[in-house]
């Protein structure tokens, strides 16, 4: 995954026609392309993992032959990551299989959960934010938390050496518009700095920059540094980047939420029970990486290695796995600040999220466990 989520404009022409306002740069906006197609067009499959296997005597739920999840080859998807490679997805969906496809950009997740191509996927906030306000709040719901954290400034020690050196800089983000972005200029703004969102200029130069080739433009020195999530940011640090600033330090109780599960609206409805069995097995994932957190880690890179053929090393995936923290909470309360820091931007009109989470299943499979529940910030659906 390049990107810990997407933008919140994926395709200008499906927002307008959902009545939301973009600048005109916006609209020219392309979509990244994803590491891999799948015949179905939208993300790559993901290999079965051994210890995924149906279990003998095992029943479907609600009938179905499979379940379709989506997720990102990103830390940040840790959840997804370890639930796949530990086999609770499989376990919780029993004879139902659980099937898998990679993404690289939120807004082709985004497309494959309209078009039925998956059922659930774990996604960044913005691009939730994004097809839940582009549909008119009729294409999915947010069902459930997954990680915090895990974004930090990192630049160049030579070059900045406080965050007032950041001013007249060029600092790099993940994409027009995306949740690191948006943070970014939130930031600035903050500071009393001016920056035009559109074109990235003014006091500091922001640069969109996919974050596969950030680590080139770092080592180029093309950019002086970039906000970004992980283990892009770690990767930075291991070419002698330093980390100015962790995005956790500006939120309350350092707790923002970064990824998210989705579900299509008429799959949660028609199929409550897949759903709930999806949901229990992320709960089981997150309590199991809580407490095994270096067999987690070892079981995500072992699941990044099988889905793209390739770890992580050690020097970026110790620092960046400590930075995130795994929750069941989506918080709530945060998403909506996400996405009054991207009004504030001149990126979106103001959204209506109400509705945008339903955490009926969620709190049942947490009571269930013995957990405390958790709060929508008044979101529900109505």
């Amino acid at each position: 995954m390049n990107s810990a989520d997407s933008p919140f404009i994926s395709a200008a022409s499906v927002l307008v026609s959902a009545g939301i306002v973009l600048r005109r740069a916006l609209a020219a906006m392309v979509v990244l392309p994803l590491l891999a197609l799948a015949s179905c067009g939208y993300g790559s499959q993901a290999e079965d993992h051994d210890a995924a296997k149906i279990a003998v005597g095992a029943k479907k739920i609600d009938g179905l032959d499979s379940v379709r999840i989506g997720y990102f080859g990103n830390l940040t998807h840790g959840t997804a990551l370890v639930g796949v490679n530990k086999g609770y997805f499989q376990k919780n969906l029993g004879a139902t299989r659980a099937e898998y496809q990679l993404f690289n950009a939120g807004p082709s997740e985004i497309e494959a959960l309209n078009s039925g191509s998956i059922d659930i996927g774990w996604i960044g906030p913005s691009p939730a934010i994004n097809g839940f306000t582009a549909s008119g709040g009729t294409n999915l719901r947010i069902v459930g938390g997954s990680a915090s954290g895990g974004v930090k400034l990192v630049v160049d020690p030579e070059k900045i050496k406080s965050l007032d050196d950041v001013k007249g800089k060029k600092i790099a983000t993940p994409q027009l518009g995306n949740t690191q972005d948006v943070a970014f200029l939130n930031w600035i703004s903050e500071r009393g700095w001016k920056v035009d969102a559109e074109s990235g200029k003014g006091d500091v130069s922001v640069v969109r920059t996919d974050n596969s080739v950030t680590p080139d433009a770092y080592g180029s020195g093309s950019i002086d540094g970039a906000w970004v999530p992980e283990p892009t940011a770690s990767k930075l640090v291991a070419e002698g980047g330093k980390v100015l600033l962790d995005e956790a330090d500006l939120w309350p109780d350092k707790k923002f939420v970064i990824t998210n599960v989705i579900v299509r609206q008429d799959f949660l409805k028609e199929h409550p029970k897949a759903v709930e069995a999806v949901l229990k097995a992320s709960v089981e994932t997150n309590k199991w990486i809580n407490a095994n957190p270096e067999k987690a880690k070892t079981a995500v890179n072992a699941q990044l290695e099988s889905d793209s053929g390739k770890p992580l090393p050690a020097d970026v995936i110790d620092p960046a796995w400590k930075s995130i923290r795994f929750t069941d909470d989506p918080l709530a309360s945060t998403l909506g600040a996400e996405a009054e820091h991207a009004v504030e931007a001149g990126l979106l009109e103001k959204p209506d999220l109400n509705g945008i989470y339903d955490l009926t299943l969620l709190n049942k499979v947490l009571k269930a466990e013995g957990e405390n529940t958790v709060d929508d910030a008044g979101l529900r659906k109505s």
